[in-house]
């Protein structure tokens, strides 16, 4: 069984139409390329994760509310990163430590 037209023009037709059809997959294939592209170079580009988070209050000016391990995803998105000492001392000066990452136990604090 032969599923293709027998004769010229219709079988000029499709192989214009095929030509056209693979030059749009060609160009989906080029724009899917540089998209991924510029995703690993985003992450390449990304600086590390910071080990310890003090994660800020509502206000600019306000306290710290919560000490989170780096990369906990109850940080919210008011945070900084902040050396072991630093985070330490929060915890020592009342600082919350975020319930779900535990930085007291990774930090080693035992509350008194």
């Amino acid at each position: 069984m032969n599923d293709l037209p027998p004769d010229l023009p219709r079988l000029r037709t499709l192989e214009t139409w095929l030509a056209l059809s693979l030059d749009r997959v060609r160009q989906q294939i080029a724009a899917a390329e540089r998209r991924e592209q510029e995703r690993q170079r985003g992450e390449q580009g990304r600086p590390p994760m910071p080990d310890w988070i003090l994660e800020g209050g509502l206000n600019r000016g306000s306290p710290p509310v919560a000490v989170h391990v780096g990369g906990c995803h109850m940080a919210g998105k008011r945070w900084k990163g902040v050396s072991r000492d630093v985070a330490l001392r929060a915890l020592t000066e009342g600082i919350d430590a975020c319930g779900h990452c535990r930085p007291d136990a990774a930090l080693g604090y035992l509350d008194g």
